[in-house]
């Protein structure tokens, strides 16, 4: 925490500086804003810029200027994860030294092979299941990237196989059942088997950049965030962080995720499909439509009464007492 009361409510939006804002992430910045807003809390703005090679130069002050422009304005200045690493290898250090993250000497190919080899050449979401090739150690090759350990149940034994020390393997039997459940403020219980459905997921990347998974989790315990509102497309990415919150004593925050804005291939609406940077010409016409996704309609106005109405009607809708 950084010295503010316990019960004090932050929020956070986290753009990634790989382009300016679009439609889709206007949204999720709005609802995360309302949400700080409606609790008396406040609203911190985090660059997750921890995959260099995909940022752009300047979209980090583009993404702030759009934000500024549609009256979001956060109440600290914008911590960037290129800055942050230290914090990062501190929790893989402890990780290690826990007996629950390992070196993995695997390539892509590597794991689709054994995949193929088991019978499981399954993919989920694009992503290759991690089979647990480098449990066992490295078999004498060199290591690449780092990941976490998710063996978890009796599905996924056996245990005595794993060169851990038995106190890891007891914490993860005792606090990772068959499932990581949790509660969604808006989509409701929600549960991963995060060993079936994933495997042991990338801590450190093999050309040495920090994973999305372990740094939004420091980055969030490091600054306090009590309350985490982002798009439903990482609602899928919980299940492992709350396994990491768990594994570094950190207490998990309270997770919404928003509706998506689709595009015209009826995908989520991104960079990738064609989303185009929002044209803050007109924030007010901006503000309506993000509105309109996260179920709001006010009469058409200035900017901050526009604001001012929606953090009344997002109390209403989500039955919020002010957070003081």
């Amino acid at each position: 925490m950084d010295g503010l009361e316990a019960n004090v409510y932050k929020g956070r939006f986290a753009p990634s500086p790989t382009g300016p804002l679009h439609a889709g992430s206007l949204v999720a910045a709005l609802a995360s804003w309302l949400d700080a807003r409606a609790h008396n809390g406040r609203w911190l703005v985090r660059i997750e810029d921890v995959d260099t090679p995909r940022c752009v130069p300047g979209a980090d002050q583009h993404i702030l200027q759009q934000l500024a422009a549609c009256g979001l304005l956060p109440d600290e200045p914008p911590a960037y994860q290129s800055q942050r690493s230290h914090l990062y290898e501190q929790a893989l250090e402890r990780l290690v030294a826990q007996g629950l993250a390992y070196p993995c000497a695997c390539t892509r190919q590597d794991i689709a092979l054994a995949l193929v080899a088991t019978g499981q050449a399954r993919q989920r979401h694009g992503e290759l299941v991690y089979p647990g090739t480098c449990r066992h150690g490295l078999n004498g090759r060199a290591a690449r990237a780092w990941r976490f350990l998710t063996l978890n149940s009796a599905s996924n034994t056996p245990l005595a196989a794993v060169q851990r020390s038995q106190q890891a393997i007891n914490f993860i039997a005792l606090s990772e059942p068959e499932n990581t459940t949790w509660h969604d403020r808006r989509l409701g219980e929600q549960a991963q088997n995060v060993s079936q459905e994933v495997g042991d997921f990338i801590l450190r990347r093999a050309d040495g950049l920090w994973a999305y998974q372990l740094a939004v989790v420091v980055d969030d315990a490091a600054q306090g965030i009590t309350h985490v509102v982002r798009g439903e497309d990482l609602a899928d990415n919980t299940a492992r962080q709350i396994l990491l919150q768990r594994a570094l004593g950190l207490a998990p925050p309270i997770y919404l995720h928003t509706p998506l804005v689709l595009g015209t291939n009826g995908e989520k609406l991104s960079k990738q499909n064609g989303a185009r940077a929002l044209d803050t010409d007109r924030p007010l016409a901006l503000l309506e439509t993000a509105g309109k996704t996260l179920g709001l309609e006010l009469p058409a106005g200035s900017v901050q009464a526009w604001l001012a109405g929606a953090v009344l009607q997002w109390r209403q809708i989500h039955r919020l007492k002010p957070h003081h």
